[in-house]
């Protein structure tokens, strides 16, 4: 008779317990574990830090010694888009101009409790997509708007007093408040170095901008304190004439009020080249771009503007300006950020990728691939061209560009290292002057009766 099977009976049979006090092979057994723990660890360890060191090298070269190694960089993939990732990977985007400050002030009156930056908000940009585009760092562009009677009085002669000064330091205060409410995303830059630590670091790099220079109270004090609280770019106008120059104002333009820059207007970019303030030529009429490439001892930018001979606004720029960009007698080194809003790039309806990779390669043939970068207007638009509708899509615009036959290098130039190049031309500038022990420049509006 076959014995009675236990239903519940263990299928390995009874557990059977170490005896501590038998068991002569337990000491040593478990110190074979601990000593494959050990080594496998180390494994992990040593491959971890392998592939992390490969990486960093890989960043180190491009943001330090790009222009002598980067063309010896292995191939990028025939796919486009796989190779705009690897572009970016190891070249991320590095935005000259983003109004995310605006934005704040004017949805959430400068709240930072009334939104969260790791879930989406409305505009273009937010953590979660800037991380999506591969976005390197960006210019926080602190704008208020012209004073209304600018736009309305011929001779209107800067002198009321206004709110722009005050409304600017909130702009810089909810930048700088939001860069440190969430540091494990961002970290200030104040220099191009800084900016590639960041970048190193796995951080996105925030940079300060002031986007015209009637939110200086027309005063180049005012422009020394902003620089002491990080603002490394100050457009000369924006869409309005100032103490300083001319504005190229908007579609058809407005009339010139100084023929370029004012007396004071030179005495400000000889204070922005001490300080270490980039020239931002974005917003300024022909003639105010022409004097200042030619007077500014340090390169200048266009923190966001496109090429007039493929779209004909007064905002862009036009091939005469632009064949005063580059290295080398009578010219001066620059780079024009390109900007994505579709007034700026096409007809009404006709903006998407391709045209704005129009102007791109306009610039880039004209001034040459040195010479051109990334500005998106991202949160100062109202509407967006197809397939670069937010900070997410600027791969698309990677990959449009190396179907265009752009190599690694360009594009690296363009995506920022193009930026870095004249920031730290500006730096170096800034330095020798200050060396040289360069006065401030004291220089005030003549029209002031106060001082």
């Amino acid at each position: 008779m076959a014995a009675t099977i236990d239903e519940h009976a263990p299928l390995l049979g009874e557990p059977v317990e170490q005896n501590l006090a038998r068991d002569a092979n337990l000491n040593g057994d478990a110190a074979k574990r601990d000593a494959d723990r050990r080594r496998a660890t180390r494994v992990r360890v040593i491959t971890h830090g392998v592939l992390s060191l490969v990486f960093v090298a890989g960043l180190v070269i491009v943001l330090f010694f790009w222009e002598k190694v980067g063309r010896a960089v292995g191939a990028l993939p025939k796919n486009p888009e796989q190779a705009a990732r690897r572009v970016l990977e190891s070249a991320p985007v590095i935005d000259g101009h983003i109004d995310l400050p605006i934005l704040v002030r004017s949805l959430y009156h400068n709240n930072l409790s009334a939104f969260d930056l790791n879930h989406p908000i409305p505009g273009h940009v937010d953590i979660p997509r800037l991380r999506e585009g591969k976005v390197g760092g960006f210019f926080w562009s602190t704008y208020v708007g012209c004073p209304q009677a600018s736009y309305e009085d011929d001779d209107y002669d800067f002198l009321n007093a206004t709110w722009r000064v005050r409304d600017t330091l909130e702009q810089i205060d909810v930048s700088k408040l939001l860069i440190s409410k969430y540091s494990d995303t961002f970290s200030l830059a104040l220099t191009s170095t800084d900016v590639k630590y960041a970048i190193m670091g796995g951080k996105i790099a925030g940079l300060l901008g002031v986007e015209g220079g009637h939110q200086l109270g027309n005063s180049i004090a005012v422009l020394r304190q902003f620089q002491e609280l990080g603002v490394r770019y100050v457009t000369l106008t924006h869409t309005c004439h100032n103490a300083f120059a001319d504005s190229c104002g908007l579609q058809p333009g407005i009339k010139p009020k100084w023929g370029g820059l004012s007396k004071l207007g030179y005495a400000l970019i000889r204070e922005m080249n001490r300080l270490g303030v980039l020239v931002d030529l974005s917003h300024t009429s022909d003639d105010t771009a022409r004097q200042a490439l030619k007077y500014s001892k340090a390169p200048v930018i266009w923190s966001h503007s496109s090429a007039r001979a493929v779209h004909d606004v007064p905002r862009n720029v036009p091939d005469d300006v632009l064949e005063l960009v580059g290295i080398g007698a009578n010219k001066t080194d620059a780079v024009i950020m390109v900007n994505f809003a579709p007034f700026f790039v096409a007809d009404p309806g006709k903006a998407n990728v391709q045209t704005v990779a129009d102007h791109v390669d306009h610039i880039a043939k004209v001034a040459g691939k040195a010479h051109v970068g990334l500005g998106s207007d991202f949160d100062g638009i109202g509407e967006v061209p197809e397939g670069l509708e937010d900070v997410s899509k600027y791969p698309a615009l990677i990959a449009e560009l190396y179907r265009r036959g752009w190599d690694r290098f360009d594009l690296a130039g363009l995506t920022g290292r193009n930026l870095l190049r004249v920031m730290e031309g500006a730096e170096r500038v800034a330095r020798d002057l200050q060396n040289a022990g360069t006065e401030p420049a004291y220089d005030v509006y003549d029209q002031r009766e106060d001082l």
